[in-house]
């Protein structure tokens, strides 16, 4: 376990954290500290508690929306796995109705030339 110190809304807090999740850390307090900034630049001097809540209150906010935003997309994901599937199943039976014309196609034209190559009655096979 390893600790380190950030700094959010002015205030040092000493973190601990998984080795090598020391950077990670340090960049949400980063973006953490950001938003507050910017909070304080709309708002104005409106208390260190509230800034820090409505910051809070907008990173819940955007983590709902990426929930939402990831059900949907999981969603589509299903769905374009059920299409390719039945395109899957599609294929497989035009490329054997395909298969299945050839080798009618090449029987009629393998009885075809046995006919034409047969003799005639009294006449010379040709070929």
């Amino acid at each position: 376990m390893s600790h380190i110190n950030v700094t959010i809304n002015g205030r040092q807090y000493r973190m601990a954290c998984e080795a090598g999740q020391e950077n990670r850390l340090l960049r949400l307090a980063e973006s953490l500290e950001a938003r507050i900034s910017s909070l304080r630049g709309k708002f104005g001097e409106i208390g260190d508690q509230r800034l820090t809540v409505m910051a809070a209150l907008t990173v819940a906010d955007e983590l709902v929306d990426a929930g939402h935003r990831i059900r949907g997309l999981e969603e589509e994901l299903s769905a374009l796995r059920d299409v390719r599937v039945v395109a899957a199943d599609r294929a497989r039976a035009t490329q054997a109705a395909v298969a299945n014309a050839l080798n009618s196609a090449s029987d009629r034209i393998e009885k075809m030339a046995q006919a034409l190559n047969r003799p005639a009655s009294g006449g010379v096979a040709i070929g």
